[in-house]
Order: C-alpha cells, then structure tokens, then sequence
C-alpha cells in the first residue's frame, strides 16, 4: 500500500497552493467582511482547468481524477473556503451529473462550456419544506407537448445569483414519491426563472446562496437528464460525490486552523515564556494533527475508491461525517488558543470557526452521514 502522491497529484497540489497564497489570500478577509463574490478568482480557477478538473478532456475538462479533486479543493478551502465551495459545487454537483447522465447534446451544450468556466452550474434540490428530506418537494414540472412547465421555490442554492444554468430536481408525477422526481437543466434566461436575494449567512460570506423561483417556467424537453423518475437516484449518486468535496473543504479549514495555532503558540508568549511550551496547548494541536490526517485519509480513500469503480458511498459519508467535525473542533481550538486575539476579526481565525459550521450541514447533515452509515452496518 503506497500512501505517497504520485507526481501528478503533487503538482496539482503545489497549483492550487500557489494560487491560493498568491490570489484568494490578498483580500480574503475584506470579501468576507464585505461577502464580495470572488469573480477574478473564480476567473483564474477557470483557466488553471479547476472548475472542470475530472471531465473528460473531449468536452474540455482537464481530465484529472477525484484524489486531483480533493487536492485542489484542500489547498483552495486552506485559504478561502467560500472560493472552494463555488468551484465545489461546480465540479460534484454539476459537471459530475452531466459526465455520468448527460446526453451528447448535454454535453457539447453545457459541460462543454461548465468545464472551461464560460459558463457557471449550480445544483437545486432543495426547499423551504424539504432538506433532508428530498421526496418532501414540491416544484413539478408539468408535460407540455415538446417541452416542461415548471413552477416551485428551490433554496439553499450555492452560486444561485451568479451561475448561468442549474441543475433543478422536480416532480414530473406526483402521489409516488421519489419515484416521480426528474432532474432538468434550466438556463438562468429562461423566462419566468429568477434568484433572490443573497442570503446573510454566518460563514462562506462571499459565495453567495439564494432562492430560485420558477414560475411557469417553459424548459424544452432535451434539458431532461436522463428520463422521467430518474431524478432521486441521480441526486443520490451525486451527492455521493459532492460529499467528497465536501470532505475536502472540511479538511482544509481545519488544517488552516492547525496552520494558525502552531504560528500563534510560537509568537505569543505568556509567564515569560511562548504558550507553545505549554502542555495545554501542545495537547490541543496534538488532537487537531490526528484528526486531520485521519480524516485525510478518509478522504482519499473515497476518492481512490470512486476512482476505481468501487462502491464508495459509505466511504464518502464517513469522510464528510468526520472531516466536518474535525473542522469544526479544530477551529474552535484555534479560536481558544489565539484567546481574545481569537475572537476579534482581524485576526482571521474567527472566519474559520464560522466557515467550518456549514460543512457540517450541506450536502448531508452529519446526523444524516450517521444514519447512512448505521443502515449500512445494519443491513
């Protein structure tokens, strides 16, 4: 068993670092104060092939696979984790549905010009009544000669103001269930589609998500991915996916929180001494290095996992599971470790306890990862 990255991923690593340090770290603080969507950054992620990293070159992908992936978003979100999700939700939730249950018309149409960052995806599943309890919706698309009519509220929606087409799960039969729910490609010009307003949020300030609202939106029946009542599966499946990236953002917060106490402990020095010195705080970051190297792990095995076309699922559902709590413990220590330092703004690392909070929450709540992983020990 070789745990060691191969060449390849290694530059990828040293890429996406690279223009972290030298592009979303200049100003990352002022966007977040001031929830700035970060246009120039998602620009050069673009050219640098990060927003189609695992399609296939033929649509204009940079052909990379899911541990490439999880690279590039680690060293991304170790910075900004509000640029990471944009190009997160861009890779797993959106070009990975078109790769995987896209038609050739799709694919030249949208993934073609998703990969190279023309255009900008998002992902609606969503609603104020329904999280995670997806079969719960209620927009519906209604059969209408060659085309749907769609009407219903979607929320939630990562890169709901500025992307160009969404991903949208709807019913196209209802009384069944999941089993009437279809999946659509919907272009933000499509008359009758609009986006609110961007939500306040306590952390991931400058990405922004918004409300959808569809009413009696005219989408042509060449949008529908794959057929009528494949829609849940496709959801599912994708956010097997997503949760890696995930995973991955997670991992990157709570390593800059490591990053950011062991700088600290060495610089501040109390009674005479710097606070690194001290067992209580050696044992804190003692944790948060175990931590993240296990959920580092767990990440990259379900990245090698999906890579070679095994079952990763559950794989994929404990990493995002731990991954999100390792985060989230591990900002909240460095918070307590920087002390009042900590808890004013200007010293960034409250930005990360704030941030670490929703991984625990999208695309899967962590009380939801445990479920899915009990009914896999249980079944």
């Amino acid at each position: 068993m070789n745990f060691e990255l191969k060449q390849e991923h290694k530059l990828i690593q040293k890429t996406a670092r690279d223009f972290a340090t030298n592009e979303l770290l200049p100003g990352v603080l002022d966007r977040d104060e001031n929830k700035i969507w970060p246009k120039e950054a998602v620009s050069k992620m673009a050219d640098l092939g990060f927003l189609g990293i695992m399609v296939n070159p033929k649509y204009n992908g940079s052909g990379m696979d899911t541990l490439s992936y999880t690279i590039a978003m680690e060293e991304i979100a170790r910075v900004d984790a509000a640029a990471s999700v944009i190009m997160s939700v861009n890779n797993s939730l959106v070009c990975s549905v078109l790769s995987k249950f896209g038609n050739k018309f799709q694919k030249e149409k949208y993934l073609s010009r998703l990969a190279t960052g023309e255009i900008l995806g998002a992902f609606s599943l969503s609603e104020p009544q329904s999280g995670s309890d997806a079969s719960n919706m209620l927009a519906f698309a209604k059969k209408n000669g060659d085309s749907y009519i769609l009407n219903g509220t979607k929320n939630w929606v990562t890169n709901g103001k500025y992307s160009n087409v969404v991903i949208v799960a709807a019913l196209t039969s209802k009384d069944i269930g999941h089993k009437g729910i279809s999946c659509f490609i919907v272009e933000k010009s499509f008359k009758g589609f609009e986006s609110g307003k961007p939500e306040k949020k306590l952390g991931i300030r400058s990405s922004d998500t918004t409300e959808l609202y569809f009413d009696n939106v005219i989408v042509p029946k060449e949008n529908l991915i794959g057929n009528e009542g494949d829609g849940f599966k496709i959801c599912l499946e994708t956010l097997d996916g997503g949760r890696i990236g995930i995973a991955s953002q997670a991992l990157g917060i709570a390593q800059a929180s490591l990053d950011a106490s062991i700088k600290y402990s060495k610089e501040r020095a109390q009674f005479g001494k710097p606070i690194s010195s001290f067992q209580g705080i050696q044992f804190k970051m003692t944790d948060m290095s175990i931590g993240i190297e296990s959920a580092r792990l767990l990440t990259r095995k379900a990245a090698w996992l999906k890579d070679n076309n095994f079952p990763y699922g559950i794989q994929a559902a404990m990493a995002k599971l731990h991954a999100s709590e390792i985060a989230m413990k591990s900002s909240t220590d460095c918070v307590q470790i920087h002390g009042g330092y900590g808890y004013i703004r200007e010293t960034g690392v409250e930005r990360l306890m704030r941030d670490a909070k929703i991984t625990q929450i999208y695309e899967g709540t962590s009380e939801v990862q445990r479920l899915v992983i009990a009914r896999s020990l249980l079944k």
